[in-house]
Order: C-alpha cells, then sequence, then structure tokens
C-alpha cells in the first residue's frame, strides 16, 4: 500500500513538460512517422510482387486454350509467401504507427485543444513502457487477417475466379461436373483432391480475416480506454 500511495504522489507530483521536452516529444514524434512511413512503403511493395506475379500466371495460362491452369495454382504458393513477408512487416509498421497516434492522442490533441497535457492519465508512462520494453501490438494471426481484408482479398478472389474459369472454358466450355473434375487433374493428383485443396485454400485465408474482423472489434473497444495502446 505504501508503495502504490508514493507512486500516486509522485504522479500528481509530476511537473508540467518544460519547453525542452516538448521539442523532444514532436521529435520523437516525427521519428516515428518516419519510421511508419517506411514500413507502410514496404507493405506496398509486397503487394505489387502479389500483383505482378498473379498477372504473369494470368498470362500463362489464358495465352492458349490449351494452356495449362497449373500456373494460377502455383502462384498461390508465391502469394501466399509474400503475404507472410507482408504480415511479418504490418507488424513492425503497426508498432510505429501506434506510437504515433498515441502521441496525436494524448499529446497534441490535448495541447491544442485544452492547453493541458493531462499528465495525471498516465498516457506518458503507457509510452515510456513501450520504448522500455518494445514489442508487438498484433499476432501474427491478426496481421495476417488484416492485410487479407485491406489487399489480399481481392487478389485471392481474382486468383480462385481465374482458376474456375480456365477449367470452364479451355479448351472448350465445360458442359458437366465430371468434365470439369477431370481437367483439374494435375499428373497423379486426381481433380478432386486437386479442387478440394482449393477449396481449403480459400476458406482457410477467408476464416482468418473474419476471425481477425471479431478480434479488431474487440480490440476497438478496448483502446476506448486509457490503458491500451496500438
Amino acid at each position: 500500500m505504501a508503495k502504490n500511495e508514493t507512486e500516486q504522489t509522485a504522479a500528481k507530483d509530476r511537473a508540467p513538460l518544460t519547453a525542452a521536452e516538448i521539442g523532444a516529444l514532436a521529435h520523437l514524434y516525427r521519428g516515428e512517422i518516419y519510421r511508419s512511413t517506411v514500413w507502410r512503403t514496404r507493405l506496398d511493395t509486397t503487394t505489387n510482387w502479389s500483383v505482378v506475379t498473379l498477372g504473369v500466371a494470368l498470362s500463362i495460362s489464358f495465352s492458349s486454350p490449351g494452356a495449362s491452369p497449373l500456373p494460377l495454382i502455383l502462384v498461390g504458393v508465391l502469394i501466399i509467401f509474400f503475404l507472410m513477408l507482408e504480415a511479418r512487416r504490418y507488424r513492425y509498421f503497426n508498432v510505429f504507427r501506434a506510437r504515433a497516434r498515441w502521441m496525436e492522442t494524448h499529446f497534441y490533441t490535448p495541447m491544442l485543444k485544452e492547453g493541458d497535457l493531462h499528465l495525471e492519465e498516465h498516457w506518458q508512462d503507457v509510452l515510456a513502457a513501450d520504448y522500455l520494453r518494445p514489442e508487438y501490438h498484433v499476432s501474427v494471426m491478426t496481421a495476417i487477417g488484416r492485410r487479407i481484408r485491406r489487399n489480399y482479398f481481392w487478389i485471392l478472389l481474382i486468383q480462385s475466379l481465374a482458376y474456375a474459369g480456365k477449367i470452364a472454358v479451355h479448351p472448350t466450355g465445360v458442359t458437366s461436373l465430371q468434365q470439369a473434375v477431370a481437367r483439374a487433374d494435375i499428373g497423379p493428383f486426381p481433380g478432386e483432391l486437386v479442387l478440394g485443396t482449393g477449396l481449403f485454400y480459400v476458406l482457410l485465408w477467408g476464416g482468418i480475416a473474419w476471425w481477425s474482423t471479431r478480434t479488431d472489434a474487440a480490440r476497438a473497444r478496448k483502446r476506448s480506454s486509457m490503458t491500451s495502446m496500438g
């Protein structure tokens, strides 16, 4: 109890930020904005790689009626690799974005609106703790889900529709389900296995995106308090 009372007294006795300290925070904010911008550019790079590789696969598969749909399947491996890489980059980006947003919310906004930084709310302690013990603010699965919802949903949708279209129209229009399944054969792998794997592929990433939506909603409710960051 005595320790808690001492900490509360120290918080109440915290002197207002000096001009030098405010200037240091301003430079810190600029640094976080710069780092978040750099990592945001890296996110765009991996998305561009996914779009380009999918475009190449589409060009090869639809170059002629007799072309194989296999490139549309193989490109899925590259797209998932880029998605994993982008999710990792997003976790870094989210740290710097969260810090910058925290300072905007608790430092700049009160300064502009009231002229009172409300240090008694301990927002500065949350920021200090994040610098002392830096860690990711979102899990890998949450990061993957967000990138699917923001970008990769459309990439995966185009890939899936293009594969289905290739099976349906080349070399001639499909006339039965059995014919479509037969066209999906890949070497020793029967069409049923290939299509089943493709369905699992779509449902898996769709499920992760749906799960991350619910997780983000819970995080948004938590961010309404003064104890969460990011």
